[in-house]
């Protein structure tokens, strides 16, 4: 073994407070010592470099090492991240994510700095968030912790209802078992969103600095606060609101659920929290807005870290919604809910094409998107109801596209957004009521800031539903807003099956599809997508491609990126299609991602024509990608 790898690892077991990773570590030292070469590659690869601070914060596998997540990486993190506060506050520092405060803000910026501090049911989430708390009460900066392990959408609400500098959420959200994460939202002039560009590198800076010392050198003190119920029932409250009123400060208006003689059963729900900490808030917002309470899927709604019945802890994954299908076939359901293990996302499943509950459908997060934003589009147009009044940070404008109406994006009401590579639909619905639509890069870092922000979703089964309480993506908050409107369809006679064919006949028919492809040299993804832009394919599936978007240099005000979009043109049965292909921006992967849409005929003909332009587009995209 290398001296210098056998150095760092020994001042990394000096500062490590952890004695499991102290111990993990010395057997591995000591193995390598022996002449075990798969020791020291483990070694070698666990001290390569250090595990990146981002704009998504941190996240990785758990582990001793600087590239894994532990208590003297987070302890860096938290060091490093109350530095920053510390010169924000002090005005020496920077404010937002260009760079700059106006004087207005400057009050507000320079006071003294806050933080809310939350974690989820993983391995060591608890362990992280106390450590931080610690380290930021020993910096003098005013630290609170919420009480247990909650939802990710709780803690951000906690940054701006507590009306705090920052906030720091642990949880890995849908990885894998063995990982954590260290997610990182700004208050203040940021709104409570997470942070973008340059702010994570200027977080960075100070992280390595800490991390050139000891981290036991930093100081740490108890004397931070812990919150009470009270904040976490006040989220309850506002987000049982979205089920009947459109006032999320206003008392929720329950609903009635008791069957009439001329009104249906209540709808029997059933819920998942994925083996995550959703079912203790999300069973109170149902209760609170009125509804009979779900049906949980017995297994997985305790909080287990070690995930044991999904081989993956993502909704969208196959296989990890096999236990909720069972069960909702078993209670003969009308509905499932699904959030994520840190509920900040939802998947919704419907009967299938019989209509009955023997076979499931689950709905894309395109299809859920386009009709959450229906239903924001209505309550917006009906009450004139804008997003809270806050002014968006300077750096929406470098993160958002062009607005699809002639409406400007801070107007009354409010403004429809979406990810680039989410699908149209959403802008139809937005120029059908007359609304402004924001196009944004990857992330609810960047459609939370869009100004005037009634609702925005992105198709990995984010929405965000409720702009003036959390400005990021909710997965409780959208649960409700879902069962909401599927209660209000079946009251009236309808259903969700039928409310999606309704869209196609008032919207037209969208279409989605998704192809990865999964490298194991990251090289090989720029080598794909500089091939294609010096030979741009002419045709993708025999549809002709009409144009090109190429992001490397920018385009139009969206900064500089590896993304390619085809336009492709539309015949007698469609209107159009387009085909983005951009790298993962959390796996190795290169993703490529289909949409077409069809507004001629009834809705079965439009149903049928996209669904088969998408179909034709996905075997083109895996014929030019192999």
């Amino acid at each position: 073994m290398p001296e210098t790898l056998r150095s760092t690892a020994e001042a990394w077991l000096a500062q490590d407070p952890d004695p499991e990773t102290r111990d993990e570590l010395t057997a591995l030292v000591t193995a390598a010592d022996g002449g075990d070469e798969t020791a020291a590659a483990d070694l070698a690869d666990r001290f390569d470099g250090r595990l990146q601070f981002g704009t998504a914060g941190l996240r990785g596998e758990l582990g001793a090492g600087s590239t894994r997540m532990n208590r003297v990486l987070v302890g860096q993190a938290a060091g490093g991240f109350a530095k920053f506060l510390l010169s924000r506050s002090s005005g020496a520092g920077t404010s937002g994510a260009e760079g700059s405060v106006s004087s207005g803000s400057q009050e507000r910026t320079r006071r003294a700095p806050s933080i809310v501090i939350g974690y989820d049911g993983r391995t060591n989430s608890d362990v992280f968030a106390r450590d931080t708390a610690e380290i930021m009460a020993g910096a003098g900066i005013r630290a609170v912790l919420l009480p247990r392990a909650l939802p990710t959408p709780v803690l951000a609400f906690a940054v701006r209802h507590l009306d705090v500098s920052a906030g720091v959420m642990v949880t890995a959200s849908h990885n894998p078992p063995r990982d954590n994460g260290y997610k990182v939202y700004l208050g203040d002039d940021d709104h409570g969103s997470q942070i973008v560009s340059p702010v994570d590198g200027q977080i960075a800076a100070f992280i390595d600095e800490v991390a050139g010392g000891s981290v036991l050198d930093l100081a740490r003190s108890d004397e931070y606060e812990t919150a009470g119920d009270d904040l976490v029932s006040e989220y309850v409250r506002v987000t049982a609101a979205i089920s009947g009123t459109s006032d999320p400060l206003a008392e929720p208006a329950l609903v009635d659920t008791a069957p009439t003689a001329t009104s249906p059963a209540p709808l029997r729900v059933v819920y998942t929290a994925m083996h995550g900490v959703g079912w203790e808030v999300a069973r109170r917002v149902f209760a609170t807005a009125g509804f009979p309470e779900p049906i949980p899927v017995a297994e997985q709604v305790v909080p287990d870290a070690a995930f044991p019945t999904v081989a993956f802890p993502n909704p969208e994954e196959p296989g990890a919604m096999d236990l909720s299908f069972a069960t909702a076939s078993r209670v003969e359901a009308d509905l499932i809910l699904a959030n994520d293990p840190d509920a900040d996302r939802l998947a919704v499943a419907i009967p299938g094409a019989d209509g009955e509950s023997t076979s499931w459908r689950q709905l894309t997060g395109n299809e859920v998107g386009a009709l959450l934003g229906w239903r924001a589009a209505e309550r917006a147009t009906a009450t004139g109801a804008t997003a809270d009044g806050a002014a968006a940070s300077s750096d929406a404008a470098a993160g958002a596209g062009a607005t699809a109406s002639s409406a400007s994006a801070d107007s009354t009401p409010g403004a429809l957004a979406a990810s680039i590579v989410s699908s149209p639909a959403l802008r139809a619905v937005a120029d059908s009521f007359g609304l402004p639509f924001v196009d944004t890069l990857t992330g609810f870092k960047w459609v939370s800031r869009v100004p005037g922000l009634v609702y925005g979703y992105e198709e990995a089964l984010g929405y965000l539903v409720d702009p003036a309480k959390v400005r990021d993506k909710d997965g409780i908050s959208a649960a409700v807003g879902m069962l909401a409107l599927a209660t209000e369809l079946a009251t009236s006679g309808s259903s969700l099956r039928q409310h999606l064919a309704d869209f196609d006949a008032r919207f037209g028919a969208f279409a989605s599809s998704q192809v990865s492809l999964r490298v194991t040299d990251l090289a090989q993804i720029p080598r794909i997508t500089s091939a294609l832009r010096a030979t741009p394919p002419t045709a993708i599936g025999g549809h002709p491609v009409d144009r090109l978007d190429d992001f490397a240099d920018g385009f139009e005000s969206f900064p500089p990126g590896d993304i390619l979009r085809f336009w492709l043109s539309g015949d007698e049965s469609h209107d159009g299609s387009r085909v983005i292909v951009r790298p993962s921006g959390t796996e190795p992967k290169l993703k490529v991602y289909i949409d077409a849409w069809s507004t001629t005929g009834d809705a079965a003909a439009r149903r049928a024509a996209a669904d088969a332009v998408v179909a034709e587009l996905d075997a083109g995209v895996r014929a030019l990608l192999h």
